[in-house]
């Protein structure tokens, strides 16, 4: 798909679904300032700068950069539309969008601290060194390869999850790009499969959680759709793949000291933040940072432990780019995603600031309203294998349009699993095009978006089967 039609999916976007962010925060009333100057020249700022991020692998720009500029600007010109108008609101409005972010903020750095430090614990390579040295055939590591997406997706994030068994793939598949281009694309709708019934699968879902549209035990009410999601296109792969069994590789990693007791601890951590969700009616993110205490706590006994040097001579250095001996806590928060923290902050800000202008609003009327329900939710899911599914839902949560609770269920599922339509739709399938560069390509995918069409449109007809009872 050329950039040119991408950044009109964009637009497309923009015009149909953004509107949705028009609640400010704090109930006020807002004005419709989509045909202002102030207004379209926010919405084209926004439009060019998620243009470049839909560019980043050509430009090779941080996707952050182009976001963070926009959101900065956008509500500059916030400031001044309302300069006449109240002058108070845009300051609340933003306090809104902001109080948001911190929450979400805080929770994926809790967790990618975790995940950070259970690679460096030999975790995930102990995992994909006994995958390859097991001697499986082609099939069988198909079929382990997205199972173990779909399983691991709901605890860690589908990126995560998709760099590691890609990794095994490739190792496994070698030269046989037949096979590595099926099981990249078994493992990306695994992983966003997955991913779909777990607040901690995806960053949508996360959103959906927090904002208390589905209590965290409903969201397993969508695990037979979304097993439905991956098992239609894997069964139809399935008779494509070669029964041979390729040489097993002799590699073992062994796991190193508390890496398992670091696994329970996460394991403790996602129950903290349930509980501080469910019963003392607390921030999961507030949750998360206790249990990103655990880790702390334990980080210095493996320390001590390990007999590392303690800083010795000083403060460590975090800029240095030389290797350092032990495990440390603050080095493994150090090496969080931050150009993907910075760019949840800019898409936040910015759809806040669209939001002030009414284009939520307009989008609510015109998905919600004039299309209803089923089919604007289905849309989403289309809209996320074309634009990122964060501002997507984002923009349908800050919109919150009156539909039943099976609705928003289903729009936390098409929003996961829509990204799998194809291989840009999702940060699985980005990252896997980065490690089969050149074997699992934008088109190769788009040869068997039919059968994850298929699946898609399974796993809808299923969940408005099976939990029909939610939709009244």
């Amino acid at each position: 798909m050329g950039e040119v039609l991408k950044s009109l999916f964009t637009l497309l976007f923009i015009l149909l679904a953004v509107p949705a962010f028009a609640s400010g925060g704090g109930g006020h009333e807002i004005p419709d300032l989509t045909g202002s100057v102030l207004g379209i020249l926010s919405l084209i700022l926004f439009v060019g700068a998620y243009s470049l991020v839909i560019m980043e692998e050509q430009l090779h720009m941080r996707k952050s950069k182009p976001v963070l500029l926009a959101a900065g600007v956008i509500w500059v010109l916030v400031a001044f539309a309302y300069k006449h108008i109240d002058p108070a609101m845009p300051h609340e409005a933003i306090k809104h969008n902001l109080i948001e972010y911190a929450e979400l903020f805080l929770f994926l750095l809790s967790a990618m601290t975790y995940i950070n430090a259970m690679e460096e614990r030999n975790v995930f390579q102990a995992l994909r060194s006994w995958l390859v040295s097991r001697g499986f055939s082609l099939r069988v590591i198909f079929w382990l390869t997205g199972l173990l997406a779909f399983l691991i997706s709901p605890i860690a994030d589908n990126l995560t999850t998709a760099l590691l068994m890609g990794a095994v793939v490739m190792a496994v598949g070698g030269s046989n790009q037949r096979f590595v281009v099926m099981a990249c694309i078994n493992v990306v709708v695994g992983a966003n499969a997955g991913g779909a019934f777990s607040p901690f699968g995806d960053i949508t879902t996360l959103m959906v959680w927090q904002k208390g549209m589905v209590d965290f035990g409903e969201f397993f009410a969508l695990f037979l759709p979304s097993l439905v999601n991956w098992l239609v296109p894997a069964l139809i792969m399935n008779f494509m793949i070669s029964k041979e069994t390729p040489q097993a590789l002799d590699e073992m990693v062994s796991m190193k000291f508390g890496a398992k007791r670091v696994m329970v601890l996460f394991l403790c951590t996602i129950v903290t933040a349930v509980s501080f969700h469910n019963f003392l009616h607390l921030p999961p993110a507030a949750g998360m940072m206790l249990g990103l205490g655990y880790l702390g706590m334990f980080s210095y006994y493996i320390k001590r432990k390990e007999h590392a040097a303690l800083m010795a001579d000083g403060p460590m250095d975090m800029t240095s780019e030389e290797s350092h001996h032990g495990f440390d806590l603050f080095r493994k928060i150090a090496r969080a995603e931050w150009d993907t923290l910075l760019f949840f902050y800019g898409v936040i800000l910015c759809v806040g600031g669209l939001g002030q202008f009414g284009y939520l609003a307009m989008a609510s009327q015109a998905m919600y309203t004039g299309l209803g329900p089923f089919q604007a939710n289905v849309l989403v899911g289309l809209l996320s294998a074309i634009v990122d599914n964060i501002p997507v839902m984002f923009a349908v949560l800050t919109m919150e349009p009156h539909m039943s609770h099976g609705h928003w269920l289903l729009v936390t599922l098409t929003a996961g699993v829509g990204g799998s339509l194809l291989s840009i739709g999702s940060a699985a399938g980005v990252a896997l095009m980065g490690t089969a560069r050149g074997i699992y390509t934008f088109g190769r995918h788009l040869v068997f978006t039919p059968a994850i069409a298929l699946g898609y449109a399974a796993s809808i007809a299923l969940h408005m089967w099976i939990n029909a009872s939610h939709f009244h």
